[in-house]
């Protein structure tokens, strides 16, 4: 393993983040003052069963293990490609979870995603009713406004926090673009904040963040990042990006697992025996010749025809009803 690697793909978790080489000159960030990283805990849905699964079970590839490390030397964000069910979002958790980032932020993307939704929500109608109800205090801009993903991201955290932002090819076209400037920069301002502060002592205001019933300082409506955060942008290669916000990422290109990958896959997701396993894996990568398929098609038959004991033609049979090619166009007249 290079010198410069942090990431294993092990599953063990460790330190090794902060082992992590210097930035490049031109991706050093100095935000403050330094918070501590996040616990687990601070985020229950984000230590559910299935995302601690997802961690724990994640097969990492050598170009994967590279591409990661690569992407966190570099502060730049990791954009994972690929078709469905090759382990895109998987990562993200994979990767916080052995480097100890602590909870992984999600942003899903649909078309009505905008910069400001991952920025931060402001809800001046609940502002305004609570004038109109004497509750409002000095300043209390900030009781009704909360930090998104993004936005909680790059607060000025000692360690990187994990990002996923999840399906960016289903926004609409501007949305990339957007993102540049803010992870180029690994800062932004929100406007009411600023507002509020010419109008308060030393501009200091608490703010919840992403994920959390706690509060974070935020000074002056400005955030800059400290450690820049490890940034996971998945596509199923729906659209094509240009080329400025390409040039700034760090691009994996994910396949479909040959079969000592899917051997792996299974091995690590289910109790299944070899023998059991290898057959229907055998008939997945024959069925996967002609059409669309997904990994966890093959782990859902895998699981139900485990727990049923059926027999070998019965559970054939079953693990064809379910392995659908998910392509339209596909001809699905039996393996």
């Amino acid at each position: 393993m290079p010198h410069w690697s942090v990431y294993t793909g092990d599953h063990e978790p460790h330190d090794g983040i902060d082992d992590l080489p210097a930035p490049p000159p031109w991706r050093a960030f100095d935000g403050g003052p330094a918070l501590p990283p996040p616990h687990d805990g601070d985020d229950t849905s984000a230590v559910s069963p299935d995302r601690v699964h997802r961690a724990k079970s994640y097969v990492a590839t050598p170009e994967t293990v590279r591409l990661v490390n690569a992407a966190l030397v570099l502060r730049r964000p990791l954009l994972v490609t690929g078709p469905p069910g090759t382990g895109k979002s998987s990562l993200a958790y994979a990767v916080a979870r052995e480097l100890r980032l602590g909870p992984v932020l999600r942003w899903n993307i649909t078309s009505r995603s905008t910069l400001a939704d991952g920025l931060y929500q402001y809800d001046p109608l609940s502002r305004l009713y609570a004038a109109r109800e004497g509750r409002n205090r000095p300043g209390s801009v900030e009781d009704h406004l909360r930090l998104g993903p993004l936005g909680t991201a790059l607060l000025p955290y000692d360690r990187p926090r994990a990002l996923l932002v999840d399906e960016i090819d289903k926004s609409d076209l501007d949305l990339p673009n957007d993102l540049l400037n803010v992870l180029e920069e690994g800062q932004y301002e929100i406007p009411e904040l600023v507002r509020a502060a010419r109008h308060s002592g030393d501009g200091a205001a608490e703010v919840l963040a992403d994920g959390t019933d706690s509060a974070v300082t935020v000074r002056r409506g400005r955030v800059r990042c400290r450690a820049f955060p490890f940034v996971v942008l998945t596509s199923n290669g729906e659209r094509e990006f240009p080329p400025a916000f390409l040039r700034r990422c760090v691009r994996l290109k994910l396949r479909r697992p040959d079969r000592d990958q899917l051997t792996d896959i299974v091995r690590a997701h289910l109790d299944t025996p070899d023998g059991d396993a290898d057959r229907l894996i055998t008939r997945f990568l024959e069925r996967a010749s002609g059409g669309e398929l997904a990994t966890d098609q093959l782990l859902n038959a895998l699981y139900l025809t485990g727990v049923a004991g059926l027999d070998a033609d019965s559970r054939d049979d079953l693990a064809e009803q379910l392995m659908p090619y998910l392509s339209a166009t596909a001809d699905t007249d039996g393996f």
